[in-house]
Order: structure tokens, then C-alpha cells, then sequence
């Protein structure tokens, strides 16, 4: 399912690197303001780029259920119906980390697509919360219409929970000092081919919960910290079988890089920090379980 949600994604961050000056504020990174009012304001919606918008939506929907449809429903087909049992020994329920980080950042930039057409941005987080949800829910219940995956309750929470958090920092500024990203390590069995994708290898793929430390700190102790070193805590797994629940679970601490807290400004440098800071880049971590191992750069 992160399969066709990342080629969406893909679309929407090349599209934004050739109108980033119209994107985002000329100051340093993502700061929400609450606005006052929740209706969304039509009166400088540009319809060319609202087009542009809802033609990339459309078409990165289509390719991606073509994609999917051959990879992955292309099988038995069957009323519909839940998976339950192996819903949580599938990857050792990694996967859950990412049908919740994927559609966060669907929101966030879906939200700055709206409001490169001229949308409020309350009414461009809304309705990009709805588009992430909707697009979601959508593969979840194309799902329960195939033999071999079923609708995953679990997978639909993950999903809205990830969405969920986005909104939850426009109306709580204060989360927007945990920052979730993912990280990739390639395994063995994705080097041996195992994997199409490798966002489909849970070995390979790591996901963090940054924390802004600068910011969480009082005022007077934040000129010691520095704004662009945050301080992470990720996981992956390892020995996973797709569905015996063998395996083990990896937890790290890590130094990361805030790179929206680099110096310099600008409407395309702004956008540029805030697109890396999807991405937990290498940096020092220790691994803290299922033993300790040191490393001086961790991808």
C-alpha cells in the first residue's frame, strides 16, 4: 500500500520544487498559526492551479491503482471481508509506523498544495486531511475485496492516526517539535532481490520520532543547544518472516538533523529544509535493543 502512496507523493514533490516561492513564508521553517475562522476563503483560489492540483491528484491515483492492481490485486478476488490473525505478525506490526508516517506528510503536502492555489491555510489542511484520509481508506477497502489481504482495522487507524497528528499541530504548536521521518538501510534480502520496493522491506526501513531539543528547552538554556541537532528515537525489525512472527525488534537512539533549523532563508531554501526534514538523515546513534551496538554514522 506505501507503494502507491509514495508514487503520489513523488508527483507532488517535483511539482513543488518549481513553485516553492509561491509555497511558503520567506522565514525559517513549518510554523501553523490558528486561524480565527474555519471557512475556507475562495476569493483568492487561482482555478489554473487548483486545476493542476486536482489533475496530479487524479492522475497519480490512476497510475498508482494500475500499479497496485498488477502487484498486488491482480489475485483472487472474494466478498468483503477483515483480516485479524496475522494483522499484527505481518513484519511484527512495523508496518503500522508506516501507514502512519505516510499519510502525515500526504497531509502536509497536500496542504501546501492547496495553498499554492490560493486556499486559507486552515481550509488547506482540512481538505488535505480529507484527500489523505479518503486516498487511504480507498486502499484499504480495495483491499477487503481480495483474497489475500482483507481490510486492516489496524492499517485504516495507523492511517488516520498519521493524518490525525498533522491536524493535531496546526491546532497544538507544541507538537510541531516531534517530528516523525524514515530512514533506509538496505537489507540483505533486499539486495538479494527479495523486494520490489524497498519502502515494502520493513528490514530496510527505519522510523523516527525526532524531538526539537532547542525548542522543548527553557529560553534561557536554548543558546547552548543548537536549533539544527534534535535527538531521535527510531526502529526497525530484523529475521522477519512475512507471517510466522519471527524476528526481533530494533529500537535506537540518535543525534538528528533539524534541517529546517540551518541558517539562511528564502521562499525555495525554506521548501528544500523542510522536504530533507522528512528524512532522518546518517547521523551518530546507538542501537539500545535487543543489545547495545554503536555506530558513527546510522543511515
Amino acid at each position: 500500500m506505501q507503494t502507491l502512496i509514495l508514487l503520489t507523493l513523488s508527483f507532488f514533490l517535483l511539482f513543488h520544487s518549481a513553485s516553492a516561492t509561491a509555497l511558503l513564508p520567506s522565514g525559517g521553517g513549518r510554523v501553523d498559526t490558528v486561524e480565527r475562522s474555519g471557512e475556507v476563503d475562495t476569493s483568492n483560489i487561482n482555478p489554473t492551479r487548483l486545476a493542476i492540483v486536482a489533475g496530479l491528484s487524479a492522475g497519480g491515483f490512476v497510475v498508482g491503482h494500475i500499479i497496485l492492481n498488477n502487484l498486488w490485486w491482480k489475485g483472487e478476488q472474494s466478498p468483503f471481508h477483515f483480516t485479524w490473525q496475522d494483522d499484527w505478525v505481518y513484519a511484527l506490526g512495523a508496518d503500522k509506523l508506516g501507514h502512519f508516517y505516510t499519510p502525515y506528510v500526504g497531509t502536509d503536502i497536500y496542504r501546501q498544495a492547496f495553498e499554492w492555489t490560493g486556499m486559507s491555510e486552515r481550509g488547506s489542511l482540512h481538505w488535505g486531511a480529507a484527500l489523505a484520509s479518503g486516498y487511504t481508506t480507498y486502499i484499504e477497502v480495495r483491499d477487503g475485496f481480495s483474497e489475500e489481504w482483507g481490510f486492516s482495522v489496524w492499517d485504516f487507524i495507523a492511517n488516520n492516526l498519521g493524518v490525525g497528528w498533522r491536524v493535531a499541530e496546526h491546532y497544538e504548536p507544541w507538537l510541531q517539535n516531534i517530528r516523525w521521518k524514515i530512514s533506509f538501510d538496505p537489507s540483505d534480502a533486499y539486495k538479494r532481490g527479495a523486494y520490489s520496493a524497498i519502502i515494502d522491506d520493513y528490514e530496510s526501513t527505519y522510523h523516527w520520532g525526532s524531538l526539537n531539543v532547542n525548542e522543548m528547552l527553557p529560553s534561557e538554556w536554548q543558546r547552548w543547544w543548537p536549533d539544527w541537532i534534535n535527538i531521535a528515537v527510531g526502529h526497525s525489525v530484523k529475521g522477519v518472516q512475512a507471517y510466522d512472527g519471527s524476528g526481533n525488534h530494533e529500537l535506537y537512539l540518535s543525534l538528528d538533523w533539524n534541517t529546517e533549523g540551518l541558517p539562511g532563508n528564502g521562499s525555495f531554501w525554506n521548501w528544500l529544509k523542510g522536504v530533507a526534514n522528512y528524512y532522518h538523515l546518517p547521523a551518530p546513534a546507538v542501537r539500545i535493543a535487543p543489545n547495545v551496538v554503536w555506530y558513527g554514522l546510522k543511515l
